[in-house]
C-alpha cells in the first residue's frame, strides 16, 4: 500500500518541473540584470555625447549663422530674407546629419545574450 501523505507521480513530476522552470528562470534574470548594467552605461554615455555635442553646435552655428548671413547681405547682395532663408536651410541639412549620426549611437539590439537565451530555453521546451 502506498502512504496517504506522499504526493503521486504526477505531482512530484510537476514539482520537478516547476523547480527547473524557476532554476532557468533565475539564471536569465541574473543575465539581464548584467546585461541591463552595461547597456545602462552605453546609453547614458551617448546621450550625454549628443547632448553636449548638439549644445556646442547649438553656440558654433549662432556665430556661423550669424556671419553667414551678414555676408549672404552685403557680399552676395540677397534681401535679408532670402539670406534667411538660405541658412535656415543649411540648418536643415545639417539638422538632420547630427540627428541621424546619433540615432546610431543609440541604436540597439538591447540585451541580446538575454533574448538568446530566452529563445534556446523556449525551443528546448517547446520541441523546436
Amino acid at each position: 500500500m502506498t502512504d496517504p501523505n506522499s504526493p503521486g507521480p504526477a505531482r512530484v513530476a510537476a514539482g520537478r518541473v516547476g523547480a527547473l522552470m524557476t532554476s532557468v528562470m533565475d539564471l536569465h534574470v541574473r543575465i539581464a540584470l548584467q546585461e541591463v548594467d552595461r547597456e545602462k552605461r552605453r546609453l547614458i554615455s551617448g546621450g550625454l555625447l549628443i547632448s553636449g555635442g548638439l549644445a556646442l553646435l547649438l553656440l558654433a552655428l549662432i556665430g556661423a549663422e550669424l556671419a553667414l548671413l551678414l555676408w549672404l547681405h552685403d557680399a552676395q547682395g540677397l534681401s535679408w530674407i532670402h539670406a534667411a532663408l538660405v541658412v535656415a536651410a543649411l540648418d536643415l541639412v545639417l539638422a538632420g546629419v547630427f540627428v541621424r549620426v546619433g540615432g546610431q549611437l543609440l541604436k540597439g539590439p538591447y540585451l541580446p545574450q538575454t533574448t538568446a537565451g530566452l529563445s534556446k530555453t523556449t525551443r528546448a521546451i517547446l520541441g523546436r
